[in-house]
């Protein structure tokens, strides 16, 4: 589509007093690739994710699936307490991130400023494109429908707050039993209007306790947030509530940003059984580590700060993190670091139900010198990492593992 338009892009910027901005989301994306995959799937209540004997979550549930209950995040017992006849699927990874590169592709031919969020969302600015906004959105959701067979809503403004806020709206308009493909347009100078009856909680930035702030000055929707000063707002929070008076005006200058850089990597783990063995959670955390650190790599990325997260057998969480002087993509550091954190986090022999570490901070790698100075070990490091990494991209995740692995045996992996 772009190569009839011979535009310049700063001539546009400067002539197009609006901009058109479109926010995209995949219908239930997991559960509609999944029901391409098996259509005997299609139109029935499924859930993509764990199973509920080993403490499973949903990842994603089917719309059929949402009319008894189920959301994502739950736990899958609750799921199928919910709707007893659930079909549960474990999901099939290297699909999702198949069909995402396809859609994303498609989002490149269509403008010229992309920026992912998920693997299955992304904003788009279309302001250099000649049709008006809902055209281009209503073109772009047959051409994802048609190519792909996959449903998707979208949402469009003149800027992304009130774009994704708008495709929130339209998806809930629709009934409630198939996707909803939806396209809902706040057309430009309707922003403050459109957000205006929202309740306060749905406003970018505003968080329990902040909405539990306006609360109390009764301020419950978004209307009642612009109707105040800014000064007021900053007086009861602080900088935050400069922000908050901006969006609830339904502005935000935010541009979409090409390429969309992910802001953290993280993977955690949910135990079948509560566990309270130092030495189990500890090779739990080293495997974590590995995957997180492998992801960087993959993403071609290096982050300074490493986080863990804690959840007991009460539902509690713990989270703590620690920066480095250095961002880093290596393993061992990321476990070196989590390690630390987790002595420090955890009081011995209480059990945990779940584990977590996560990477953020990006910048560019820096690789630390060996000791008594040998230069040649960071590019040796790296060469052997990178052959770790492409052994297991080519034969499966258990064709090279640490000795430590081999006191506990993973539940699926039969080898020694």
């Amino acid at each position: 589509m772009l190569e009839n338009i011979f535009y310049d892009r700063a001539m546009v910027s400067s002539m197009a007093k609006t901009r058109k901005i479109l926010h995209l989301d995949l219908d239930a994306f997991f559960c509609s690739v999944e029901e391409q995959l098996r259509p005997e799937l299609r139109g029935k209540a499924i859930a993509v994710g764990g199973l509920p004997g080993q403490r499973g979550v949903v990842a994603s549930a089917s719309y059929p699936a949402r009319a008894y209950g189920v959301r994502s995040a739950m736990p899958m017992a609750q799921a199928l307490r919910l709707c007893p006849h659930l079909i549960v699927v474990s999901g099939a990874r290297g699909a999702y991130s198949d069909r995402s590169r396809k859609v994303m592709a498609i989002l490149r031919d269509t403008a010229p400023d992309v920026e992912p969020l998920s693997i299955d969302e992304a904003f788009l600015d279309v302001t250099i494109l000649p049709e008006p906004i809902e055209a281009t959105a209503r073109s772009l959701q047959r051409r994802i429908n048609r190519e792909l067979d996959l449903p998707c809503s979208l949402g469009g403004a003149t800027n992304k707050l009130v774009a994704k806020t708008a495709n929130t709206i339209g998806k809930a308009s629709k009934p409630k039993d198939a996707p909803p493909n939806a396209i809902h347009i706040v057309p430009p100078g309707d922003e403050a209007r459109f957000l205006s009856p929202l309740p306060v909680r749905g406003l970018w930035g505003v968080g329990p306790k902040n909405a539990d702030v306006l609360a109390a000055l009764g301020l419950s929707a978004i209307g009642q947030v612009a109707q105040w000063s800014e000064a007021a707002l900053v007086a009861r929070l602080g900088k935050l509530g400069a922000d908050i008076w901006r969006r609830a005006q339904g502005i935000d200058r935010r541009p979409v940003r090409a390429g969309g850089a992910a802001k953290s990597i993280s993977k955690e783990v949910t135990f079948a059984v509560d566990i309270a063995d130092d030495a189990k959670l500890l090779l739990t955390l080293r495997r974590l580590a590995d995957g997180v650190g492998r992801a960087a790599r993959k993403a071609g990325l290096a982050g300074a700060t490493i986080k863990i997260k804690l959840r007991y057998g009460n539902f509690s969480t713990r989270s703590r993190q620690t920066k480095l002087a250095y961002a880093t993509d290596t393993d061992s550091v990321i476990y070196d670091c989590a390690e630390q954190l987790f002595w420090r986090s955890w009081t011995p022999g209480t059990p945990l139900r779940l584990i977590g570490i996560g990477l953020s901070g990006f910048a560019e790698p820096s690789r630390q010198l060996a000791l008594w100075g040998d230069h040649q070990a960071p590019a040796q490091s790296g060469g052997f990492q990178s052959a770790l990494d492409h052994l297991r991209d080519k034969y499966g995740e258990t064709t090279i593992r640490r000795a430590s692995d081999l006191r506990y045996q993973p539940n699926d992996d039969s080898r020694r």
